[in-house]
């Protein structure tokens, strides 16, 4: 599709979910666009976590966005679809006036189309002019094929003679004078002998054209599968992990929440029962103080008989209780605790990077295309025997033979671009292919994690 000096191609009217031309195009909030049923079909699926991505930029929204018709992508996409179905007959009208729209050269007023050219005459007739070829004994000898504008091609420039053979030497057309002349000693057979050779080894390859189309599409088949399959299990995957690790975080909080109520309940119980003896130690400490007053005011007494009769009702000072043991130190602190935790977090840190080290790795081993070995890849470029034969011989066809070389470029974002000589791809039954060495890294299992004593 060209307009407007602008080029477009299926690609770009494509959903990335189902691989397809987009139909009842929507447009979600991140700006993405994707067919209506295989987005909603897509969210249908993250119902239960009430978050819904984009399956490209996996930006999450919340709650579900309500979807719209994107009316102008909707046009222009169906624009796309009746330009492809115009250029494609215009295409096929062009080919077919060219092959067939050829005048009557013996027709004077208006020119009818003509239906055969004769090699001798070197013109071309219509139904009319054609029938004294069939029913005049003078031209019983002409030769009648198709009609055609290029009858000149046909005569051979030196001689004007009709090329009626052909030198597979110099791989030209020539005429039965040139098989004396310069042609002389040549290969040479007879035009129609080498036609039926050309058109054998054309037979021949276009079967082996359509294998190897054959062998494509089923591997485009394959491949989308695995792509498909591999988007599922990448989205479960990251839907799980983000389970995982919902579950870690809240085992954490968990974890913070008991320590910290660990430190509370501990600094209660050693708070409370010294609040209990320091009451008792200020409850002492006040009746030692009225004591004091009391034997200071009797000291300063002046009559000697109040003072004798005060000094008979007179009591000791009461004598000290007997207190708990009290360690007490200027800086108890919860410094070990603080210690403690430093610990757990450097032991944390280093359990979670050796383990996400171990997902790093497992996540990189997934793989749908690998690298072929450069013997396979030397292997696959070297042509077989028979086509070897079929490519020599077949000097005028050799358009036929660069199939073997036009490269592959499925619509898979895990490939890049280039010839498919250097990669192959394989699926299990999962439909994932891992190269060697991490099919061989992956058998051996998980690594026990290092934990410290």
């Amino acid at each position: 599709m060209a307009q407007a000096g602008v080029v477009l191609d299926k690609d770009h009217f494509s959903c990335s979910i189902c691989l397809d031309v987009l139909k009842n195009p929507v447009t979600i909030p991140c700006g993405h666009s994707y067919c209506s049923d295989c987005i909603e079909n897509y969210w249908d699926q993250d119902q239960y976590l009430a978050v819904f991505s984009c399956p490209q930029c996996r930006q999450n929204f919340t709650p579900r966005p309500a979807l719209a018709r994107n009316t102008m992508l909707a046009e222009v996409v169906e624009k796309f679809r009746k330009t492809e179905l115009e250029e494609a007959a215009t295409t096929q009208s062009q080919n077919f006036v060219e092959a067939v729209d050829v005048e009557c050269d013996v027709c004077t007023v208006r020119r009818s189309k003509a239906v055969r050219s004769c090699l001798v005459c070197l013109a071309s007739y219509c139904e009319l002019h054609v029938q004294p070829h069939y029913e005049s004994a003078a031209f019983k000898k002409h030769k009648l094929v198709s009609a055609s504008k290029i009858l000149q091609q046909t005569i051979c420039s030196q001689h004007n003679k009709l090329l009626e053979a052909y030198c597979r030497t110099d791989g030209l057309c020539i005429c039965y004078l040139c098989l004396t002349d310069e042609h002389k000693g040549h290969d040479t057979v007879m035009a129609n002998v080498e036609i039926r050779e050309k058109q054998r080894q054309i037979s021949e390859m276009q079967q082996n054209a359509q294998m190897k189309i054959e062998h494509r599409e089923k591997e485009a088949q394959e491949l989308k599968q695995a792509m498909s399959y591999l988007t599922r299990s990448a989205r479960a995957a990251a839907e799980n992990s983000d389970t995982i690790f919902s579950e870690l975080i809240q085992s954490i909080e968990l974890k913070r929440f008991e320590v910290r109520e660990l430190i509370k309940a501990q600094e209660k119980s050693s708070v409370r029962p010294a609040e209990l003896l320091l009451q008792d130690i200020q409850k002492e400490i006040a009746e030692l103080k009225t004591c004091v007053a009391e034997l200071s005011k009797l000291s300063e007494m002046e009559d000697d008989i109040q003072f004798l009769q005060s000094c008979q009702t007179l009591q000791a000072p009461s004598v000290l209780s007997t207190l708990p043991g009290v360690a007490v130190e200027p800086h108890m602190t919860f410094d070990p605790v603080m210690t403690a935790l430093s610990d757990f977090k450097g032991l944390l840190q280093e359990v979670c990077q050796e383990g996400f080290v171990s997902i790093y790795k497992r996540v990189r081993d997934v793989t749908i295309v690998e690298h072929m070995s450069p013997a396979a890849e030397l292997q696959t470029t070297q042509p077989s025997e028979s086509q070897a034969a079929v490519q020599a011989g077949a000097t005028s066809v050799t358009s036929l033979a660069a199939l073997d070389q036009i490269p592959v470029n499925p619509l898979n974002p895990f490939l890049t671009s280039g010839p498919t000589t250097g990669r192959t791809f394989a699926f299990g039954k999962h439909g994932t292919k891992l190269s060697s060495g991490s099919r061989h890294k992956y058998l051996q299992g998980r690594r026990p994690l290092f934990r410290r004593k």
